[in-house]
This record gives C-alpha cells, structure tokens and sequence, in this order.
C-alpha cells in the first residue's frame, strides 16, 4: 500500500509540472507591429518627395511600378535633379547610367514645374529617351490633387 501512495505522489507531481508550462501573450505584440506598419505605410508615400516644384494637372491615372523608379526633377528655373542630387543636362545620361547599373526596363519618372522653359524638359526627355530608356513616365497632380505617374515615351 505504501508503494501505491508513492507512486501516486510521483503521479502528482508531474501532473501538477506538466500544467505550469508558460505561455507567452503575443496579443499586445501583434498590436504594436500592425500600429507600426499602418504608421510606416501612411508616412513612406511623403518620404519620397523632397524637391518643391508645381506639377501640371491631367486626367492621367497612376500606373503600377514593380520596381523604386528613378527620379528626374526638372524646377522651374531650369535646375535638374537626378532622384536628389543637382546635375547639369550633359550629366544627367552618364549619371542615369550608373544608378540604374544599366538596367534599361527601368521605370525613370520625370517631373517638370508646370512653368518649366518646354525646350528644357524636350532636351531631358530626348537625352533619357535616346540613352536607351524604354519606361519613361511624366508625373503630373491629378485635378483633385493627388501626384501621379501619367503615360510617358
């Protein structure tokens, strides 16, 4: 009789072990990632776009881009920008170049101030555009003000 209480007692204890297993509550964790990816998803788009300039209106739709598309800013007093540095036109291929590491199928988004000399951004579509560049695209603000990538050359 006293080897059944013993073994009951062993019984006992590891019963009660086995119930005492930790758990860990990912629920206030899950929140805080969700709180995080809202609050990077919202803030990303504003990132960027440093380069102040007045884009034109169109009725053009925003097309999808696989890829981070390249950048040319072209501002009103003629400064042109390759994603955030200034470059001068004869500049912009040889640079447009190296950045894409000669990755032609490249989406390139070329944003002109609405009061830019039209001489100036035909010389910048024509350089991009004879450099081999196939996915080149204006980016124009809709009328209801939202900035868009709008069919290019």
């Amino acid at each position: 009789m006293a080897g059944g209480l013993a073994a009951r007692r062993g019984r006992g204890r590891r019963a009660a072990g086995r119930g005492r297993l930790a758990e860990i509550n990912v629920t206030p964790f899950v929140d805080v990632m969700l709180v995080l990816l809202i609050v990077f998803m919202v803030t990303a788009p504003l990132l960027t776009v440093s380069i102040p300039i007045e884009l034109p209106r169109t009725e053009a739709k925003q097309s999808a881009a696989e890829t981070e598309p390249l950048s040319i800013t072209v501002q009103a007093n003629g400064t042109i920008y390759l994603q955030e540095t200034v470059v001068t036109a004869e500049e912009l291929l040889p640079r447009l170049r190296a950045i894409s590491n000669e990755g032609y199928d490249r989406a390139i988004y070329i944003r002109g101030d609405e009061n830019v000399n039209y001489g100036l951004m035909a010389d910048v579509l024509a350089r991009v555009s004879s450099g081999g560049f196939r996915k080149i695209q204006l980016v124009t603000d809709t009328r209801d003000g939202a900035p868009r990538a709008g069919g290019g050359g």
